[in-house]
This record gives structure tokens, C-alpha cells and sequence, in this order.
């Protein structure tokens, strides 16, 4: 009996042991001086928000390499060093823009579609200019002048949602262009002008064969200019728009890889995804500050990557790891979308992408896992952030479309397990939505005790998912099931 009682304390102590083992390697890894030290360098006014294709972000890119390069992460195995060349083009507004509307020119717009434009012979208003709204007008040849998005929704979210079929309604009718007008709060028009007024990048392609038309947002507080215009009658209206200038620009994905310790399943791949571009300068806020540091979104996703690789060079995982920290995400995913075309191994390896992406957070007792339930890992995620004091929770704010507006939806869309793990949060506003895209995301506004705790759940979790024998799966019924069946052919 006794034999048997030691005997069981054996196998109870080797259980517990075996099962504390990866806390105690990540625990080994992660300090909360590491993550202060890289967010407070990626998100430092010298860096200028890091944004795409400027000298700053090339700055974030070389810094982000090195650093993989001293965990002794082995380079991408396509170049032989940390980088993805991504070619760009940069797109600059239109420099004469003129719109006027019954006599009054319109100071406050964003060009959404430019088109060479000269035309002075008025515009019909057609309320929201859904498809019933045309009904017994004739706007052939004429400008329109539309509210933003429709009657149940009429946020500037709504209405970018709703311009591709507001556009071509407009060219069905033989309209010219579009002027809509949009109803926004100061914070709001702030971020449309920077994204539309300043720059824009895209990944270089074929030029369109499709004709262009010019689509213009104009600021309306308090709708007076809709206010002011009736269905019944023309509008004296004019549009002047020259074109816009384009180069090239190269920017930059950050790349790395450990090798797992299985014979068989280091040939698995989890990626670990993260973007570390920002928006760079724009609006000056109430302080007269004008650099948008971006320490949230996302310099704690990438510190997030960073820590993973870290631990991962030290302690590898069964499966092997793939780090790819992109850019360009804030101006469209462009670094994920030119990687998942572009992959550096078959993208039918990659069995998972754990990414990491942030606005920001309102509850420290949480992690919110974008698309939680989508994966078979959930319960590995879950876990992990048990075991460091925090709840993991599904999406709270599924209107926000967030699982779509990182990086992991190109992943995703490819047929690869994709959810994205970020800071606490119940509800897309407050602590959220102050930080978010704003010149006030700094290093010294995070809480790096919870910010501890974050960065040891997420590198549990993934060391979890990396030494389980099972595969992860897409949810049986998810959207993106049929895709990842295609691409792994089960």
C-alpha cells in the first residue's frame, strides 16, 4: 500500500510538473521591463507614428529585426534576412479640388474617388440615393448630391459600407460623380480627412479598366446642407478636381522563423502576426500635439510577437513558428495582403495565425479574442489567460466588423485559423475609443502591470496550441471552414 501511495505521489508530482512547465517557461521570457522597453521606443516621437513608407517606419522595421536577430530567430528563408520587400504606390490627393453648392464653396471634404473633372451644370439631390430614390428622376449628366449612408444607419462607417453601391447606381443613372453629404463630429471628420485628404498607399497593381467617377464626402453639421436642398428642385452645383500624382515607395514586412522540435509537426507552422506601422502625423488634438504614437494599436501587438519569439528561441515549441510583423495594415492590410500572395513557405503549412492587434482596452481583468469561438484552440487561449489571472472573452462589439479590420481576415480568407488577440475590453468606446487613432497613445498612458499579464497569456496560448497534438480547426459551420478545407485538402 505504501508502494502504491509513493508510487502515486510520483506520477501526481510528474503531472503537476509537466503541466507547470510552460508557465514556468514563460514566465522565465517575459518581464515587464522588456515590454516597457519596446513599447516605449516604438511608440517614441522620434518614430513619428511610424507610418507607412516613411523613413520612421523603416526605423520601427530595422529595430523590429534586430531584435529577432538577438533572440537568435532565424531569418526569412526567402532573402536571408529579416525583411519582405513590399512595393507600394503612394497616391497623392488631388491638389485642386472646387466644389461649390448653390452659390457656397465647400471648405470641409474628402475625396473618396478621384476622376479629372470640370462641371458647372448642377446636380440633382436624391436624399440617400439608394436605388428607390431614383425612381422618376432623370440625373443623366448631372452631379448628385446624396446623404450619407441610408435611413437606418448613418454613420460615416455606414456610408463608406454603402458607397460602392451608391457609385454605381450613380453611373447606371449616367450621373458624373457624387457628392454626399455626412453628418460627423469633430473627432470623426478628423481621422476621414487624414486617411482621405492626406497620401493613401496601395499595393501596385494593374491600372482599373473601369471608368472612375469622383465621389466626395462634404462635412454637414447638424445636416444643413440636406436640410437645405429638396428632391423637387435642381441644385446649382460645380466640381473641379485634377488628378492625382502616384510613385512608388518600398516599404517593409519584418519576418522570422523557429524550427519546432517534432519530427513531424515542426512541419505545422503557427504564425504569430502583429502590424507595426501606425498612422503617423495628422490632427492636432487640444494640446496642440500632432504625432499619433500609436502605443495601443499597435505597438503592444507587436511587443506581443516580439515576446513570442523571444520565448520561442529559448524554448521551441513541437510545431514551428513563423513571426511576420507587417506593414501598411492602417492603410488597408496592404503587408498582409502582399504576404498571403507572396507567402516565404506554403501558405498550406501554416496551420494557424495567432495575430495580435489592438485599439485599446477598458477592463484589465480581460483578454478579448476577436473570433474566440471561430477555432478548435479556444480552449488553449482560455487557459492561458487563467493561468495569469484574466478572463479571455469573445468579440463584444461584433458591429465594430473587427474580426474584417486586421490583418488575420487575409489569413483568415486563405482558409488558415485566424483569430486575433487583443486588450480587455466590453464595448468599443470610453478608454477605447479615446486612445484610438489619436495623438494621445502613449507609452506612459499604458498599465504595464495588466499589460504583464497580457503578454504572459498570449505566450502560453500559443505555446499551448504549438505543442498540442491535435491540429486546430476552423469551428465546423464557420464562415471560413469551406476555405481551410480547400487549402488543406481534408
Amino acid at each position: 500500500m505504501k508502494k502504491f501511495a509513493f508510487l502515486f505521489l510520483v506520477v501526481l508530482s510528474t503531472t503537476i510538473t509537466f503541466g507547470q512547465s510552460d508557465k514556468i517557461k514563460v514566465q522565465e521570457t517575459v518581464t515587464k521591463s522588456k515590454i516597457e522597453g519596446h513599447i516605449y521606443f516604438l511608440a517614441d516621437d522620434l518614430l513619428k507614428g511610424r507610418e507607412t513608407g516613411t523613413p520612421e517606419n523603416k526605423i520601427a522595421a530595422s529595430y523590429l529585426a534586430n531584435t529577432l536577430r538577438s533572440y537568435g530567430v532565424k531569418p526569412n528563408p526567402k532573402t536571408g534576412d529579416y525583411y519582405q520587400e513590399v512595393t507600394l504606390q503612394k497616391i497623392a490627393p488631388p491638389k485642386d479640388v472646387i466644389i461649390s453648392i448653390n452659390g457656397s464653396t465647400i471648405k470641409d471634404y474628402a475625396v473618396l474617388d478621384v476622376a479629372v473633372t470640370d462641371f458647372s451644370k448642377g446636380a440633382v439631390y436624391l436624399g440617400y440615393g439608394l436605388e428607390q430614390d431614383y425612381k422618376g428622376k432623370s440625373v443623366d449628366g448631372k452631379l448628385v448630391i446624396v446623404k450619407a449612408g441610408s435611413a437606418d444607419a448613418k454613420d460615416a462607417r455606414a456610408a463608406f459600407g454603402l458607397r460602392d453601391l451608391k457609385r454605381e447606381l450613380a453611373k447606371q443613372n449616367g450621373a458624373v460623380g457624387v457628392l454626399e453629404l455626412l453628418d460627423a463630429q469633430e473627432q470623426m471628420w478628423g481621422f476621414i480627412e487624414h486617411n482621405f485628404n492626406a497620401p493613401s498607399l496601395d499595393i501596385v497593381k494593374e491600372e482599373s479598366k473601369k471608368s472612375n467617377m469622383p465621389y466626395v464626402w462634404i462635412l454637414d453639421k447638424g445636416s444643413n446642407i440636406a436640410n437645405s436642398l429638396s428632391t423637387n428642385k435642381p441644385v446649382a452645383a460645380s466640381l473641379t478636381m485634377s488628378d492625382s500624382q502616384k510613385e512608388i515607395v518600398k516599404s517593409q514586412n519584418v519576418i522570422g522563423i523557429v524550427e519546432g522540435t517534432d519530427p513531424t509537426l515542426k512541419n505545422e507552422y503557427i504564425i504569430y502576426s502583429g502590424h507595426y506601422d501606425h498612422v503617423g502625423i495628422g490632427t492636432p488634438d487640444e494640446t496642440g500635439d500632432v504625432i499619433y504614437n500609436g502605443a495601443r494599436d499597435n505597438a503592444v501587438g507587436t511587443t506581443t510577437v516580439l515576446s513570442m519569439a523571444e520565448n520561442l528561441a529559448k524554448y521551441p515549441t513541437k510545431r514551428s513558428a513563423l513571426f511576420i510583423l507587417f506593414t501598411g495594415e492602417e492603410k488597408g492590410l496592404l503587408g498582409s495582403s502582399f504576404y498571403v500572395e507572396n507567402p516565404v513557405l506554403p501558405l498550406e503549412q501554416m496551420v494557424y495565425c495567432f495575430n495580435s492587434d489592438n485599439g485599446g482596452y477598458n477592463d484589465t481583468s480581460l483578454a478579448t479574442i476577436i473570433g474566440l469561438p471561430r477555432t478548435t484552440a479556444a480552449q488553449h487561449i482560455k487557459d492561458a489567460a487563467s493561468a495569469f489571472g484574466l478572463t479571455a472573452i469573445d468579440d463584444p462589439a461584433p458591429e465594430q466588423g473587427l474580426f474584417d479590420r486586421s490583418d488575420n481576415v487575409n489569413f483568415a480568407a486563405k482558409g488558415i485559423p485566424a483569430p486575433t488577440f487583443s486588450l480587455g475590453f466590453t464595448a468599443f468606446n470610453g478608454d477605447v475609443t479615446k486612445y484610438y487613432h489619436r495623438p494621445g497613445d502613449e507609452a506612459n498612458t499604458l498599465d504595464y502591470d495588466y499589460l504583464f499579464k497580457f503578454f504572459s497569456a498570449y505566450v502560453l496560448a500559443g505555446r499551448n496550441i504549438g505543442n498540442d497534438p491535435v491540429t486546430p480547426t476552423w469551428t465546423a459551420g464557420d464562415k471560413y471552414e469551406a476555405a481551410g478545407k480547400a487549402l488543406y485538402k481534408n
